[in-house]
């Protein structure tokens, strides 16, 4: 047997109603749309929230907050994560990325989970308070790689 010798069992596959093609089809004149209303016009496909004419739900429910046109995500490393680097290591957002600490380039924000043992240079977007105390109590330095002042 081969590929075009292949052919579907029988009774598996239907014909296809061909409607509107006159009267002599047996599904002419409306076309199985039945006389009038919505449904029998051109172009009704009608939305998924539509209910036949009153308020959708989606309108009802209240709207609430917004959400801000220049939202910044910063990805988010603990001290403790930082352990893996060697003494004296320049750590950026690439070097963290080539490590598995963050997922996509874009902005890091350093925070103080944990507790640091190596001497970094450590290059973020942002650093919280405490991480910083930590970072400079043990001889490490942090640098802003941005100057975003929120």
């Amino acid at each position: 047997m081969k590929l075009n010798e292949l052919r579907p069992v029988p009774g598996s596959r239907h014909k296809q109603k061909r409607v509107g093609r006159g009267p002599g089809s047996g599904h002419g004149k409306t076309a199985t749309r039945g006389h009038k209303g919505q449904k029998a016009r051109a172009g009704s496909s009608g939305s998924r929230s539509f209910e036949g004419g009153q308020i959708p739900f989606v309108r009802k429910i209240p709207k609430r907050g917004f959400t801000p046109i220049r939202k910044r995500e910063y990805q988010i490393v603990n001290l403790e994560q930082l352990n893996r680097f060697e003494d004296g290591e320049v750590i950026d957002a690439r070097r963290m990325r080539e490590e598995g600490l963050i997922k996509r380039e874009g902005l890091v924000k350093i925070l103080a989970k944990g507790e640091i043992k190596r001497k970094l240079t450590i290059k973020a977007d942002k650093f919280s308070k405490k991480a910083i105390a930590a970072i400079s109590k043990i001889g490490g330095k942090t640098n802003l790689t941005t100057d975003y002042t929120d």
